[in-house]
């Protein structure tokens, strides 16, 4: 136990990239963050570890994004109470997690996570055969959570009560100078948790940095360690990095980087073929925007474009072979989504949305009689709708077609039926059934001819 605790102390001080033994501990004046620019749900978890003798922080990408002048999509506490302890503190508050245990602290419709401040790793750390942790719950203090985290911008703590940021590893120089670092040797931290790369871009990206050249060389060499992420995490950092506002440009960089192989098995088909580039690069770019705005979005929709040239390939290639349009249709959506849920834990709910929206597609191209009406009445027509004029954008199908549907949504009853394609198609004969004849029909007729 002792030479245990003497190579932690030893090699906090020796290794390189480690950062100072002692913090900076930068005021307000300098970091900018005042306490009433924290959510009031985060102040009162501090508040309440703080009152009940802990030490507590709002930590990692709250801290920097607030020093970034970027609204904080959701808050992080960090604390030397343990998760018994912080759920002894606040009643509403659960412990999750077995990999990395923490405590989701409830206040009204906003959640915490708190976690306790972690040990440096060591030859106990359990970790599988490419060097990833697979546990991770030993405690430690404030300078072996600072060094744990993975980005200098990330190391960052502060305390709502005393409007003081404490930095460990020149995060906030870091922040200033528009330069991503990794905290510790990169490929080691990569092996830990592969995931960091795909942070690496992500983070770059919404914050307009350069990563460092020790955190870039080893990414593309590397990139094969995302196989071993579990399809859940996987998907979930997916979600993060398409939906985090810059997602053209977090794109362009897994390609840049060779990251893209690892995200989604059949995305470098994708980008490969003109115009399911160019379909997928205007669905991005149409997220970026909906989210600057504050506008809301849909993981089912944009998945839905992410894959919709893989669908029509696979369609194209059934009809090509005699399949029946529509079950062509059913049966390569079903194969597209399987293959993809080898790699990407798409929840059955998102899947639904998809496939809603891709079913609504050929629904589009019928505009006489009643089925224009039935189609506008469905749930998800505005999805399908939507998706439809990202198609025509493209230039996969006639602008005219989206123009039409435009105006007919927009239209009053009687310009609608104005609007209507008259159905040029050969009618069915109706079968003539032999038998008894309907009531009220002149049955005299019928003796009459059946007489001749």
């Amino acid at each position: 136990m002792i030479r245990k605790l003497l190579r932690r102390v030893f090699s906090r001080e020796a290794a390189p990239g480690k950062g100072p033994s002692s913090p900076a501990n930068i005021a307000v004046a300098r970091h900018g963050i005042r306490r009433e620019h924290v959510s009031p749900a985060a102040r009162k978890t501090c508040e309440g570890l703080q009152h009940a003798g802990f030490k507590a922080y709002v930590v990692g990408g709250a801290v920097r994004d607030l020093i970034a002048g970027i609204k904080p999509k959701d808050y992080d506490v960090a604390t030397d109470a343990t998760p018994e302890q912080v759920r002894n503190v606040f009643r509403r508050s659960r412990i999750i997690g077995r990999r990395f245990q923490i405590v989701h602290v409830m206040f009204g419709p906003e959640t915490i996570e708190v976690s306790t401040f972690r040990a440096a790793h060591d030859d106990a750390t359990l970790k599988d055969e490419h060097g990833r942790v697979l546990r991770d719950n030993v405690w430690g203090n404030i300078a072996d959570d600072a060094a744990r985290r993975d980005f200098t911008v990330n190391a960052l703590y502060y305390d709502p009560s005393s409007e003081m940021v404490i930095d460990y590893h020149h995060g906030v120089a870091d922040l200033k100078a528009k330069t991503l670092r990794m905290i510790g040797d990169p490929p080691t931290r990569y092996r830990e948790d592969p995931v960091r790369m795909l942070r690496a871009v992500r983070l770059s990206a919404k914050l307009g940095l350069t990563l460092d050249a020790a955190v870039r060389a080893p990414i593309r060499e590397m990139a094969g360690l995302i196989e071993n992420v579990p399809p859940s995490r996987l998907f979930d950092e997916m979600l993060k990095l398409l939906f985090s506002g810059y997602a053209v440009d977090c794109v362009r960089r897994l390609r840049e980087d060779g990251l893209h192989h690892g995200l989604l098995p059949l995305l470098d088909v994708i980008l490969e073929q003109p115009m399911g580039e160019k379909f997928v690069m205007l669905s991005l770019a149409n997220t970026d925007e909906r989210i600057r705005a504050g506008k809301t979005t849909s993981p089912g929709f944009l998945f839905a474009t992410l894959l919709w040239h893989e669908v029509l390939a696979n369609w194209e290639a059934r009809k090509f072979k005699g399949a029946v349009n529509i079950p062509a249709l059913y049966d390569a959506m079903d194969e597209v989504l399987e293959q993809q849920g080898e790699k990407l834990a798409i929840t059955r709910r998102i899947a639904g949305d998809i496939k809603d929206i891709w079913s609504l597609q050929p629904r589009f191209e019928k505009r006489s009689g009643k089925a224009p009406w039935r189609l506008i009445e469905q749930a998800r027509f505005r999805a399908g709708y939507d998706f439809l004029v990202l198609r025509a954008l493209s230039g996969e199908i006639e602008q005219e077609l989206a123009d039409w549907w435009t105006e007919f949504q927009d239209a009053g009853n009687d310009q609608r039926e104005a609007m209507l394609v008259s159905d040029a198609a050969p009618k069915k004969k109706r079968r003539r059934v032999r038998g008894k004849p309907k009531a009220g029909t002149d049955t005299a007729m019928a003796d009459n001819t059946g007489g001749e």
